[in-house]
């Protein structure tokens, strides 16, 4: 009865954790499906925003290059350049920023024409100066009631100046954060330095002094944000994101979306695509109901195995020492006598042998309790090594230990009883301390059925005492006749 009792609950058990793994593996299967194709789109939709952009800031370094050759190159000449680069990819303007110094400002206004405006907290105003260097655009707007032509000085502000300086130095195309266009609208400008050619460029200052001016361009947002949409399904929703800021698309997060990095020039955007739906929870569901009812019984049954487990473990600590992880004073005594009682059956002999180390509490006091129990736990693992695997070794306290040796007699509990005073004589602790030696006491157990435990324990006691007191690094075997003169009533 009590076998197909066993029988029937490991066959219950099997039902619900194969249902339930069952409908685990069902779902993540889905799961899986569905973010792979979520990603792959977002990866392929990425990709074409970042060819697009790609397209655009070759384009710029093209026109960079070819006015380097030709630094003569007059604004009316470049706006023919600029024209062509607006052909294909997602440039929405370029223009031609030269580096015009403080004193070759007036010359420049007067030639053509403008007037240098600044930016100052998010306020076009007139001069503002002096500064240093100048980096003039020039487009045209109603100014004061009459259409004229303006220059805006890219240097004076808050978004574009420090992108301007970051390309003068590193030479390389660099992009602003989200900035309002000029031309109108949301978007980024991405700045190409422009050197003399010919000129040294292997340092920062070298770059800073062959710089002539800048090709500029302006990407709207939702140009690049179409490049991306162009290549996605219907019914996705879409985010383009720079700076932790939401440039495009719904704000907010996008739960269990699919985000790819987009680069243009040196910042990176990211694309969050989130498909409609998610994977069809039906069938995990079904499968996941089947094994409920029997989920709680193989509850209730891990419940009684992880109970016994924990009484194991407890029962084992209560018999191990904390730190040296040998037995303790509790184990040892019911291992001593389990060994007397089979000594007396079987008529052999066994040995008890203790050891206290020699000088020990120097240790503590000189470099700490910390360095005294690093030096006990090594000690441990020499005994270890020097016991067989039928002797019974513990820690009965402090730094004094205890072998029992079963079938053993006075002769081959000498021998090793020299062996462990030898291994102790000769292991190097670690770190700064000393090596140490060890005083073992010895008795024998068995030649007299009526000794008893406490008797046994006794006599190793005072065997290691004699030890100690013959000078430490002993070895003694206790003899009947032993009187020791600090004994009680001597």
């Amino acid at each position: 009865m009590r076998v197909r009792f066993w029988i029937g609950i490991v066959a219950v058990a099997l039902v619900a954790i194969g249902s339930v793994v069952a409908a685990l593996l069902v779902y993540e299967n889905d799961n899986g499906d569905f973010h792979k194709m979520q990603e792959d789109e977002a990866v392929r939709a990425a990709h074409q925003a970042e060819a697009v952009a790609a397209l655009s800031v070759g384009k710029l370094s093209s026109a960079a290059a070819f006015f380097q050759a030709d630094e003569h190159v007059s604004k009316h000449e470049f706006s023919v350049i600029g024209h062509s680069l607006l052909g294909e990819g997602a440039l929405s303007a370029a223009a031609f920023a030269p580096r015009v110094g403080a004193g070759e400002r007036a010359a420049y206004e007067q030639r053509y024409g403008i007037e240098i405006q600044e930016r100052r907290t998010g306020r076009l105003i007139g001069r503002a100066g002096p500064r240093p260097v100048y980096y003039p655009v020039t487009f045209a707007t109603r100014y004061g009631g009459s259409a004229r032509l303006l220059g805006y000085d890219l240097g004076s502000d808050e978004a574009r100046g420090p992108a301007i300086e970051r390309a003068r130095d590193s030479g390389k195309a660099v992009a602003t954060p989200l900035v309002p266009l000029l031309l109108g609208g949301s978007g980024i400008n991405v700045f190409r330095p422009i050197y003399r050619d010919g000129a040294p460029l292997a340092t920062v200052a070298d770059r800073r002094r062959a710089l002539v001016g800048f090709v500029g361009g302006s990407f709207r947002v939702g140009d690049l944000a179409k490049a991306a949409i162009d290549a996605l399904p219907d019914g996705v929703d879409v985010q383009l994101r720079v700076d932790h800021q939401v440039a495009v698309g719904p704000a907010g997060e996008l739960d269990d979306a699919a985000a790819v990095p987009i680069g243009i020039a040196d910042r990176t955007w990211l694309l969050v695509v989130k498909e409609p739906g998610g994977p069809d929870l039906t069938l995990p569901l079904v499968l996941a109901a089947m094994g409920i009812a029997l989920a709680a019984l193989l509850g209730s049954l891990i419940f009684a195995w992880s109970r016994g487990e924990r009484l194991q473990e407890l029962e084992r600590q209560a018999s191990q020492d904390a730190l040296t992880g040998l037995n303790n004073r509790r184990r040892f005594e019911e291992d001593l006598r389990t060994t007397m009682a089979r000594s007396r059956r079987d008529g052999s002999s066994g040995a008890l042998l203790m050891l206290d180390l020699d000088e020990f509490k120097q240790v503590n006091d000189s470099y700490g309790h910390p360095a005294g129990d690093r030096l006990i736990r090594e000690i441990a693992a020499v005994l270890r090594k020097r016991t067989r695997e039928s002797d019974a070794l513990a820690r009965l306290g402090g730094d004094e230990f205890a072998v029992i040796l079963p079938r053993c007699n006075r002769a081959e509990a000498l021998l090793v009883g020299e062996a462990i005073a030898a291994a102790v004589r000769e292991h190097r602790p670690e770190g700064p301390l000393a090596a140490v030696t060890a005083s073992v006491g010895i008795t024998m157990f068995g030649e007299n059925p009526r000794t008893s435990l406490a008797s046994v324990i006794s006599e190793a006691d005072a065997a290691m005492y004699v030890a100690k007191d013959a000078g430490r690094d002993q070895v003694r075997v206790f003899e009947p006749n032993w009187v020791r003169e600090d004994a009680p009533g001597v």
